[in-house]
């Protein structure tokens, strides 16, 4: 099982933190957007700083970036780092598309089908880029067209490269493993494996070629939190699935929330959700179940995480996933599970 960790989206990075992981052996460092900064400018000072960790986009929102513009960026990040960056993509959820890009929903899985075959086509440089999709046209021919695009090949030579998804729905998780080489869940269980294993192989078997699972890089992000006071530990981690599986969504529209009922956790997952919803953040807080928690993260006395540690290595040997991603890990974190693990 390889490691991983994530940036903050905060717009400042810990170069240390970052370089021990490559001092420790950690495969890759992720960092995301959401409606403020972006992903791709703390990826690039990544791997400006280091020289064998990779970095990847955890992922770049669809609706930011043209296909093109999206595939010029990850090419010249590729080249640059020496072959380093890992190419996450996504849609991001109707809040944010809607109310920060400014633009449609639209289908999402149709649109991340769309995006990565025009990404795969212009990094391969077979022909002059030429798509007609659902939501990409190129070269453009809409009403309002001047009729000169004509279709182009990159001038850059890009390299091969892996492409994420970060899906938890299962149609999500079922086109990932279609047309992607790995997935980013942002929660996972050991035991529950099966709900991100299945729709992946589902998604595998729809592939225009064969696919293993051993080649797909399942690849969930787990908090870790390390304490004596254990409860303390579970107590830091809730607000962020409060706000996750409460506030990320509406009723009915809320994909943390229903996954959150397929782990197992369906009436916390109506009560967290209407209390965040009704404005009551504690009481969605105080909602979130100590057993969630210990489930899909990693918190607790030192011993205590060790263990867990290997209940998802044992889950990587049988094929469960490949990497685990760390969140919000410390310097003691990471070489706690550099020493577990690797």
């Amino acid at each position: 099982m390889r490691l991983g960790m994530t940036l903050g989206m905060t717009g400042t990075i810990d170069m240390a933190l970052v370089l021990e992981a490559e001092r420790l052996g950690f495969s890759m460092v992720w960092c995301g957007e959401s409606y403020g900064s972006d992903a791709v400018t703390p990826i690039t000072w990544v791997l400006a700083q280091t020289t064998k960790i990779k970095a990847g986009t955890g992922i770049m929102q669809m609706p930011a970036r043209s296909p093109a513009c999206a595939a010029s960026t990850a090419m010249t990040l590729q080249s640059l780092s020496g072959d380093r960056f890992l190419c996450g993509v996504g849609p991001s959820g109707p809040q944010v598309v809607e109310g920060w890009h400014g633009q449609a929903y639209g289908s999402p899985l149709v649109r991340t089908r769309e995006y990565i075959d025009i990404m795969r086509a212009i990094i391969a440089r077979e022909r002059p880029l030429e798509y007609q999709g659902t939501h990409y046209r190129i070269p453009y021919d809409g009403p309002d067209a001047t009729g000169l695009g004509k279709p182009l090949k990159s001038i850059l030579h890009g390299k091969p490269m892996r492409f994420y998804c970060a899906s938890i729905t299962p149609g999500g998780m079922r086109l990932a493993g279609e047309i992607a080489d790995g997935n980013l869940p942002i929660f996972m269980s050991p035991e529950k494996a099966d709900l991100v294993i299945k729709p992946t192989l589902e998604g595998m078997a729809k592939a225009a070629t064969p696919r293993a699972l051993s080649d797909f890089d399942i690849a969930p992000y787990t908090k870790i939190r390390l304490g004596d006071d254990l409860q303390a530990c579970r107590d830091a981690v809730k607000p962020e699935l409060a706000l996750y599986i409460g506030g990320m969504g509406a009723v009915g529209k809320n994909f943390y929330n229903d996954y959150c009922k397929r782990l197992g956790f369906p009436d916390a997952a109506v009560a967290i959700q209407k209390a965040f919803l009704a404005g009551h953040r504690k009481e969605a807080i105080a909602a979130v179940p100590d057993a969630l928690v210990d489930e899909i993260a990693l918190v607790g006395p030192a011993d205590r995480v060790r263990a867990r540690l290997r209940d998802w290595q044992a889950a990587a040997r049988e094929g469960k996933l490949n990497t685990l991603v760390l969140t919000g890990a410390t310097q003691e974190a990471l070489r706690l599970a550099a020493e577990t693990v690797l």
